[in-house]
């Protein structure tokens, strides 16, 4: 609970015990003070606690207990890799300690979910037991953890999984510890890789060939596979069947490497391929002569590699040229909501198919493509 008001007395003492009460995984409250208090709280406490327990709370010792449960599996991950000097190092020095852990971290099996989930279950604890002399003893190693998870999660392109995160307790924790490790600022991801910011859009050979040279190959990784989705996530709204195709061969990538069937080095390669060859599908109508949205249709009507060789190029252009000015003149922003325009859509797709010689056994599965394409495009076309 944020405390941002004037409290006292028992309305203050009924506020944290519905905040503190425990049931099933749920050990306890935190109570952020925004104001100070501390001198209120100790009068209601003293007039109100023995009368006035509307919940059983956590003692003191197993929560410091818990803490330090955490604090050593947190603690056991990092036994190869000592962080002891970030305490001591200047603040760009931080930044190498930092991205050394996250590197080591990486390299673990299954090491991005378990240290997330280990130093999120350890600030939870931490939280709890503050402000016990063991916290306090402690917090700097905490504040070090939640950094680099911090960094990890800001590669992590599906962000949270639900339920508070660590950021959620580190923005708690940040209000009682004073002095903690944790820094204010904006984790800069190219900043913690060992890169200058680039033009993020372009992904150019000279950037793509720094991430290649980077000496930590695991934040190398997370990091071209962040852009990569990013960038597949951006043609989403527009291309289905590249995007489509660009997300099977991200995931086919990652899946080698996670299967520990190719390298670090090897993976990054692929992965810088794959980002060229997004690059390039930006240019690609203009050497084709076609739009944005017609070179969105030409791809749907190129699923079936049949069609392509039986009516040729020139044909698919013609058909793509011709479905975009038909569905932009026959569809509203509505109307994948009306069952009778889809089917009016549908017979325009299939007559303009069969006008061309469209391979009548690959009609049905283009049509389809035709319309899920055109779901993506009518929305921007509704705000023309």
């Amino acid at each position: 609970m944020y405390i941002d008001k004037p409290m006292q007395g028992h309305g203050l003492m009924q506020a944290i015990a519905r905040v503190n009460r425990i049931y099933k995984d749920k050990q306890g409250g935190l109570i952020v003070d925004y104001l100070g208090i501390a001198p209120s709280l100790k009068e209601a406490l003293s007039y109100y606690a023995d009368n006035d327990k509307e919940a059983p709370t956590i003692p003191q010792e197993e929560a410091v207990s818990v803490m330090l449960e955490k604090y050593e599996v947190v603690k056991a991950l990092y036994h190869q890799f000592d962080y002891s000097s970030y305490f001591s190092s200047k603040a760009s020095e931080k930044t190498r300690v930092i991205s050394g852990a996250m590197d080591y971290v990486l390299s673990l099996d299954k090491g991005k979910d378990r240290y997330l989930k280990a130093v999120t279950e350890l600030s939870h604890a931490f939280s709890l037991a503050v402000p016990s002399d063991e916290s306090m003893q402690i917090r700097d190693d905490v504040a070090f953890f939640q950094a680099v998870g911090a960094v990890i999660r800001k590669f992590d392109q599906n962000g949270g999984q639900g339920g508070p995160t660590e950021e959620d307790y580190d923005q708690a924790i940040k209000q009682i510890v004073s002095n903690a490790v944790v820094s204010d600022e904006v984790v800069n991801v190219f900043d913690a890789a060992g890169l200058k910011s680039p033009n993020i859009a372009v992904l150019s050979d000279e950037f793509l060939e720094e991430v290649r040279n980077l000496e930590h190959k695991n934040i190398a990784l997370e990091l071209l596979k962040k852009l990569l989705n990013d960038e597949i996530r951006t043609m989403q709204r527009k291309y289905l069947v590249k995007s489509r195709s660009f997300v099977k061969m991200l995931e086919e990538t990652i899946k080698k490497y996670q299967n520990q069937t190719i390298e670090a080095a090897q993976v990054i390669a692929e992965l810088v391929e794959l980002a060229k060859k997004i690059r390039e599908e930006k240019e690609r109508g203009n050497e084709l002569n076609l739009t944005e949205d017609e070179i969105a249709f030409y791809d749907a009507l190129c699923e079936s590699d049949s069609a392509v060789m039986e009516i040729g190029d020139d044909t698919l252009k013609q058909i793509a040229q011709e479905l975009v000015a038909m569905l932009r003149k026959n569809t509203t922003i509505d109307w994948t909501l009306k069952e009778q325009v889809r089917a009016k859509l549908r017979v325009y797709v299939k007559k303009l198919l069969n006008k061309y010689g469209y391979p009548p056994d690959k009609q049905e599965q283009a049509t389809k493509t035709v319309l899920e394409q055109a779901e993506i495009l009518c929305k921007d076309w509704g705000n023309e």
